[in-house]
């Protein structure tokens, strides 16, 4: 695990893709992350979360203190959040804001869906960063916090993540995009967290480099066919 910051109130780490933040399932030995930083750290508190899938940055509390200062943070959207993603297309435009309304859990398979009539008000703010052949590097910036919402959002541009096979067109019809060879998860990554520190009031920014899965993926994009 891969320790950004720590001192007596706050823990910053780079999440690696594929352990999920708390206990899921019914195995309650299965490894999560709270767990492997209470092993190495002692307690921490839980501010914010990432999917299982998600690798990057993330802050933990170290008191009860800190906690409260943090949350308070992250509800009044006061934290600045930036994740980078590889998506399934070649957009025209450069910079894209949707709001669409989402409804999280929905069916068997959980997914969060676009629901303008039922669905809780929602905005990412899209950027391109670099155009591939035929993807996509994009800036994300999530302004609410809604389960799957990077993801659904960019499901509902046009422009799928690489890898996302819960939110893509290759679900029904794996011919018509590229499939999860290059990426064995949604290719998403959460690039840089910006807070203010809960005792010194200082404001604070982590970055996180690309894990080696994305870094492969983009490597696979660049080759010419």
């Amino acid at each position: 695990m891969n320790t950004l910051y720590k001192d007596e109130h706050i823990l910053v780490v780079d999440k690696p893709a594929g352990i999920p933040v708390l206990p899921e399932g019914w195995d309650k030995d299965a490894p999560y992350l709270v767990r492997q930083l209470e092993e190495e750290h002692g307690k921490v508190w839980t501010v914010h979360r990432l999917d299982k899938f998600t690798s990057g940055v993330m802050v933990f509390a170290r008191t009860a203190d800190a906690h409260r200062a943090l949350n308070g943070q992250f509800e009044k959207h006061e934290v600045e959040k930036v994740y980078h993603a590889i998506a399934i297309g070649v957009p025209d435009w450069n910079d894209k804001t949707t709001k669409r309304p989402l409804r999280v859990n929905v069916g068997h398979k959980h997914r969060t869906m676009v629901d303008d009539k039922n669905g809780k008000h929602s905005e990412t703010r899209f950027k391109v960063l670099k155009r591939y052949q035929t993807n996509v590097l994009l800036e994300a910036r999530p302004m609410t916090g809604r389960t799957h919402q990077i993801r659904v959002h960019a499901y509902a541009l046009g422009y799928p993540l690489l890898g996302d096979v819960l939110y893509s067109v290759q679900e029904t019809a794996p011919s018509l995009s590229e499939a999860t060879n290059l990426i064995a998860r949604p290719a998403l990554h959460a690039y840089s967290l910006a807070f203010v520190h809960p005792e010194t009031n200082k404001r604070m920014t982590f970055t996180a480099g690309y894990p080696e899965d994305f870094q492969a993926a983009l490597r696979s994009i660049t080759v010419p066919v």
